[in-house]
């Protein structure tokens, strides 16, 4: 593993959003959903997530994340993905999302 400095990490915008909405994204190669995230004054942001083992469209909206926000935009298909969704792979390789223990104002940047 390679070690990085406290300004390499200072440069990663890790940000808490709330999901508003979430939809089928058949066109994905793998199965994932598009999430509709709300970061405060940041904005509302799109994106995917391979996430559909563990949670179901309805379970997501309302739930806060955690997203790279400051990633450049990237072009998944037809789709623009405007943030990284943030997750963990369990035992068998599915993603587990990154969250807060409590509720927190959107935009919130890890510190």
């Amino acid at each position: 593993m390679e070690e990085i400095n406290w300004s390499d990490f200072e440069k990663v915008e890790l940000r808490v959003g709330t999901i508003l909405e979430a939809f089928e994204f058949p066109e994905a190669r793998r199965p994932a959903y598009k999430v509709r995230v709300d970061f405060g004054e940041l904005g509302i942001k799109m994106s995917s997530a391979q996430i559909t083992k563990h949670y179901t469209l309805e379970t997501l909206v309302g739930r806060q994340i955690i997203g790279v926000v400051n990633f450049p935009k990237k072009q998944i298909g037809k789709f623009m993905s405007e943030f990284l969704v943030t997750g963990f792979a369990d035992e068998n390789g599915d993603i587990v999302l990154s969250a807060v223990d409590k509720k927190v104002p959107n935009g919130t940047k890890l510190i």
